[in-house]
């Protein structure tokens, strides 16, 4: 049953999707908020390579 776990990758996608956000803000604000915006876009990435993985 390992990977039948649709549950936890909808909260994966919606963590992806929080921290895609705080990364597009924080692309906005400029300045030095890029090293936060880098950080959440690699947090964004990750947690939603986990959510794929969880759905398959």
């Amino acid at each position: 049953m390992r990977g039948k776990r649709p549950s936890l990758g909808v909260l994966f996608m919606l963590i992806a999707t929080g921290f895609a956000g705080i990364a597009l803000a924080a692309a906005l604000a400029g300045g030095t908020a890029w090293v936060i915006a880098g950080a959440a876009a690699l947090l964004a990435l990750w947690m939603g390579d986990l959510a794929i993985r969880a759905f398959r």
